[in-house]
């Protein structure tokens, strides 16, 4: 009993909490982050760089990507509270698990760091050779873990990431509703869904579905709460993230229900009539209309397949798709169900207001 409470102490002195929320939301939402501010910031500063001609865009973007397993892991540590010699000594840790864990190098990423800074936790600041051993033995067991688990870990997920695809390929009608409402919930739940797009590779069809989904709910909610919200609750919904309404959701679930029923429709629209794929970063499949990164991804999948010749040229019908599956629709649909439901009282009269 004794030795349980001293190691319960030495935890709780060490920050060492051992939780869902901390883990599976706090770490993968701060991963979402090193995500954006290396992989897909470098995509799109390269995409620039390639569409005006400007080189030095091109390098600047492949130097932010070459970062992408280090921003992670930082990221991660910092939702983690690791201390300096920690958090810094992760970004050796982000490179080694990105690189091995291949196309499923962020899931990989996620689990390894934890362990790492974990243990950096454990034996920071208890020598007298702190600067030796706290980077020792946070790389050490990174690496090691990195070069043991990693490859397993990316390629469990690139094989799930790799079956939704296929599934959706296959059944495109209802995996499109399927992966559109998944992850638009995820979009809008304390998660990141860009996350877990990146992690499981998601892109293709599948990831068009994604962005349906992700767009049905940033829009959704943007559109049908103007009432209450204005221009400024457009905005922050609807480039910002619709995670703004989870206070609201928590008190009256009845208001999520038209941005997923949106979903529901767009999601199989994107996938059936206008086969809309992100053959961009996986990770902008789970960002939907966040600063347009969703849309950036879809345009640099086409600049890429046009390049490669899996594409011969930007069609009129590609960017009419976009429109409505990213913008018009996820809308419209969500104010059309609204209406209804505010009439019966499902929906009250502030049921969306944010504090803004």
């Amino acid at each position: 009993m004794e030795n349980g409470g001293f190691m319960k102490e030495f935890l709780k002195k060490k920050n060492i909490i051992f939780s869902a929320k901390r883990y599976g939301i706090d770490a993968l939402s701060a991963m979402a982050q090193g995500l954006f501010a290396s992989l897909l910031i470098g995509t799109i500063i390269s995409t620039i760089g390639e569409q005006t001609g400007i080189e030095i865009l091109v390098t600047v973007g492949a130097y932010a990507k070459g970062a992408t397993g280090a921003a992670m892991a930082v990221s991660i540590g910092y939702a983690l509270q690791c201390p300096p010699l920690v958090l810094f000594s992760l970004a050796a840790v982000g490179m080694a698990a990105n690189e091995l864990g291949g196309a499923g190098g962020p899931l990989a990423v996620l689990v390894v760091t934890i362990f790492a800074a974990e243990f950096g936790k454990l034996v920071s600041k208890e020598t007298k050779i702190d600067i030796i051993v706290t980077p020792m033995v946070t790389i050490g067991v990174g690496v090691l873990l990195s070069l043991g688990c990693a490859p397993a870990i990316g390629k469990a997920a690139s094989t799930v990431g790799t079956a939704i695809m296929w599934a959706t390929e296959l059944q495109p009608f209802f995996m499109g509703i399927l992966v559109s409402v998944i992850v638009g919930i995820a979009l809008t739940l304390p998660i990141s869904s860009a996350a877990i797009c990146a992690a499981l590779s998601l892109t293709g069809l599948a990831g068009g579905a994604a962005v349906a989904g992700c767009c049905a709910q940033m829009v959704g909610f943007a559109v049908m709460g103007f009432k209450e919200n204005k221009w400024g609750g457009l905005f922050a919904q609807g480039i910002g993230t619709s995670m703004l309404q989870m206070g609201n959701i928590v008190k009256n679930p009845k208001i999520w229900l038209p941005p997923i029923l949106a979903s529901a429709i767009t999601g199989p629209i994107a996938t059936c009539i206008f086969r809309l794929q992100m053959n961009g970063a996986a990770v902008a499949s789970g960002m939907g209309t966040c600063g347009l990164v969703g849309q950036i991804g879809v345009y640099t999948g086409w600049v890429s397949d046009i390049a490669n010749g899996a594409k011969a040229a930007i069609t009129a019908m590609d960017w009419i798709g976009l429109l409505l599956i990213c913008f018009i629709l996820p809308g419209l649909l969500s104010w059309l169900i609204a209406i209804p439901m505010r009439k019966k009282g499902w929906i009250g009269e502030n049921d969306l207001k944010l504090d803004l």
